[in-house]
């Protein structure tokens, strides 16, 4: 078993004190006792809901090396007999050990954030440089006050690449973050109207985005989507925080990774990029438009941080939709076969718009339709009715043939839709989910879109669980 940090690393790192009798180090890092394996530290976090401390005993029963816990809880831990690193404070402790990982870390290292892509970006980097090094990447979508330092302290010394997803909804959040990781290269994906609640417009959405410019290190690169309408915005940010080179991506004429040629099908697409003289032709493995300006962003990293772009080129035809963002299932019915795309995980109008023009551009076979699944986008304050509302314009320039929605904010498409186009609303997902699992027929093509809170993931789950997947028609995980 190989160790992630001794004993003696852990407390130091920490400036913790160590109780009972250590083993030489552990081999992994959690703060969840159901999916802990054996070797690992367990960090009893207090969350806003649950105390870590009080899953100690669960912790060591799962096969915890030692936990790490706080010394006002100790007292309570009494009967335990497992070695432990006694601290102030557990989640500090957490972040210690992340800075003491990045310190001892020469791995290149890169940061996403922006309103849409994040954890697109983030896997389809993951999958590219695995083809090139050892990759160090988060898992799902740890990109918080404690999901960030947890992907550092996580971090093998010996990766060849790391890249971490830098998340928001407030200003001064990614701040902190991201002078943990210090990154070579930070990405920002597009700024959207994502969490706008909590804003009172776009601009100041990217000045909260803009503060990954800070932890950028010495030579280091700001690489932004030069399409993007904020990208002025963001380039002057980035300059003020001082970082030295900031590059773009995109369409735009002036981007150093432009793209020249885009052909979207069913299943991929075919890109042609522009780098620096050369352009190289590209087939990227998920479909869809907004997919392929995630590419560009991975394009443009791969080559900042000098990775063999000839395999970095060839692991991108075999990149496939994450579940949730994108990830497409053929499914057999009793007469025939129809195309499940599950875009569950989250939306706001941006990716929205990306879905429904996704599901525009899928093919349905025979008789088949194409129907919209689409609940509340959350997070969008005053703004939601009109947002929600403006959703109808999209549809309206598209081959949609059914529109099925859910939510208490998605009342506001269903009053907005024209009276000829068919369409359903219900105000729960329950409630949708007979009418929806009812109005499936072969060739179909159904994209299920909405926020994660709202649980349209239940949809998604309930079609897979009443139509058996098509042999040799799903792609591989």
């Amino acid at each position: 078993m190989s160790l992630l940090w001794t004993a003696d690393e852990l407390i130091r790192a920490m400036d913790g004190r160590p109780v009972g009798n250590m083993p030489a180090g552990i081999s992994g890092i959690s703060i969840d006792s159901r999916s802990l394996k054996p070797g690992d530290a367990f960090f009893a976090i207090k969350g806003e809901v649950m105390d870590g401390h009080d899953f100690a005993t669960a912790a060591v029963k799962a096969g915890a090396a030692l936990l790490v816990v706080s010394e006002g809880k100790l007292p309570a831990l009494g009967r335990l007999t497992a070695p432990m690193v006694v601290v102030p404070d557990v989640l500090v402790a957490l972040e210690k050990l992340g800075i003491a990982a990045r310190a001892r870390s020469n791995a290149k290292i890169v940061a996403v954030t922006g309103s849409v892509g994040k954890t697109t970006t983030k896997e389809a980097l993951r999958h590219v440089l695995s083809a090139v090094g050892k990759v160090h990447a988060s898992d799902k979508s740890f990109n918080n006050h404690w999901g960030v330092p947890l992907t550092l302290a996580r971090m093998p010394a010996d990766c060849d690449y790391a890249v971490f997803e830098i998340g928001m909804n407030h200003p001064n959040e990614i701040r902190p973050l991201v002078k943990m990781v210090r990154p070579h290269v930070a990405i920002i994906t597009l700024i959207a109207p994502a969490h706008l609640g909590f804003f009172n417009n776009l601009d100041e959405i990217a000045q909260a985005k803009a503060e990954i410019f800070e932890g950028v290190e010495p030579n280091g690169y700001a690489l932004l989507n030069r399409d993007d309408s904020r990208w002025k915005l963001l380039d002057r940010l980035a300059r003020q925080a001082g970082v030295q080179n900031v590059v773009g991506f995109g369409e735009n004429g002036r981007s150093q990774f432009r793209l020249t040629k885009c052909e979207l099908h069913a299943d991929h697409s075919a890109i042609s990029v522009k780098i620096g003289g050369t352009t190289i032709d590209v087939r990227v493995g998920a479909p869809g438009r907004h997919i392929v300006q995630n590419a560009l962003a991975v394009l443009g990293t791969a080559r900042l941080v000098g990775a063999d772009m000839d395999k970095v080129v060839a692991a991108l035809a075999d990149l496939v939709a994450e579940n949730g963002r994108g990830r497409q299932h053929r499914l057999d019915t009793e007469s025939g076969v129809f195309t499940l795309i599950d875009e569950s995980y989250n939306a706001n109008p941006v990716s929205m718009k990306a879905a429904i023009e996704l599901l525009d551009a899928t093919p349905v076979a025979a008789e088949g339709r194409r129907i919209a699944v689409l609940g509340d986008m959350l997070e969008l304050g005053s703004h939601s009715a009109k947002l929600h509302a403006g959703l109808a314009q999209v549809l309206s320039e598209t081959n949609t043939d059914i529109v099925l929605m859910a939510g208490p904010h998605m009342k506001n498409l269903a009053d907005t839709l024209p009276g000829d186009m068919r369409k359903e609303y219900r105000a729960s997902v329950d409630d949708l989910k007979p009418i929806l699992l009812d109005a499936i027929g072969p060739g179909d093509v159904v994209m299920v879109k909405s926020s994660k809170g709202i649980g349209f993931s239940k949809l998604v789950d309930a079609l897979l669980n009443r139509f058996p997947a098509h042999a040799g028609g799903q792609k591989p995980t």
